[in-house]
């Protein structure tokens, strides 16, 4: 209970607490002067012990969503590293097998830790090898792409934290409705590139000033679902979810930033080609 009144009285712990049956018993044994002696010591102690945290119920916290994104980022940016350094031909590998344990990690109800770091592992392969094609072609184009990763994070959860920008059911409503069309707009432009027709880089419908346009979009619905992703976990807190969902927490920050990141640099790839 985080309540610190119900954890620390006798009446609302718990009943298999050795230490609760000894004052217990020794409380009756008092009679009725001691048992108000001992109501009084209880009563005591329950005031002067510190309340308990949602970390000693193995409830949600922060703290535990910060810490299992921060090492899921460590593992993916080490693996990226040496992917770039050692075999960026692996990329197509880990874009695979990411897709797959994404998909796989998404439908499952409970979060699966060695599953997601496998996640972040093959994640941190396909952008070792992807960041390293596309510093080749533009230089200095990742140390410009993760600057503004950051930047967009951050501005995400600065503009949630002051409660400028409110996740409402109109809010979820229009961030769905992009998402969907942006996919399918993704699905034409795949399928236009797997035919031939058209030109560019990115594929007909990723070039030049649409290009532009519809990165420009993409990473506002990215910074859009940062904002939900948010406001989900401080729902999980607020409301006492399990410890063990700060790993699909973890998961889905990871999951938007990847797709953040992907967008920034496809997007500084068309300005400076262009």
């Amino acid at each position: 209970m985080t309540n610190p009144v119900f954890s620390n009285s006798p009446l609302f712990g718990d009943p298999n607490d050795k230490r609760r049956r000894g004052q217990g018993a020794t409380a009756v044994s008092y009679g009725t002067a001691g048992a108000q002696t001992a109501d009084a010591a209880t009563l005591e102690q329950m005031y002067g012990s510190p309340s308990a945290t949602t970390r000693d119920t193995g409830r949600l916290t922060y703290d535990d969503v910060i810490v299992k994104t921060g090492g899921l980022l460590v593992v993916l940016v080490a693996t990226a590293a040496a992917t770039w350094v050692l075999a960026p031909g692996l990329w197509i590998i880990g874009a695979v097998v990411g897709l797959v344990l994404g998909l796989v990690n998404a439908f499952k109800k409970n979060p699966s830790p060695a599953l997601i770091t496998l996640y972040a592992i093959a994640q941190g392969v396909f952008l070792g090898g992807i960041s390293a094609y596309y510093e080749a072609a533009y230089n200095g184009i990742v140390g410009q792409a993760v600057l503004a990763t950051v930047s967009v994070f951050a501005t995400a959860l600065v503009l949630f934290r002051s409660g400028k920008v409110r996740v409402t059911p109109k809010f979820q409503r229009m961030v769905l409705i992009g998402l969907v069309g942006y996919a399918v707009f993704s699905l034409v432009n795949l399928g236009l590139m797997l035919f031939g027709v058209g030109g560019g880089e990115f594929g007909p419908l990723r070039s030049g000033p649409l290009g532009i346009a519809v990165g420009l979009f993409a990473v506002g619905l990215a910074a859009a679902s940062f904002v939900i992703d948010f406001d989900a976990i401080k729902r999980g807190v607020e409301q006492g979810a399990p410890a063990k969902m700060a790993w699909a927490a973890a998961f889905g920050l990871i999951v938007t930033l990847v797709w953040l990141y992907l967008e920034l640099l496809r997007l500084l790839a068309i300005l400076r080609g262009d």
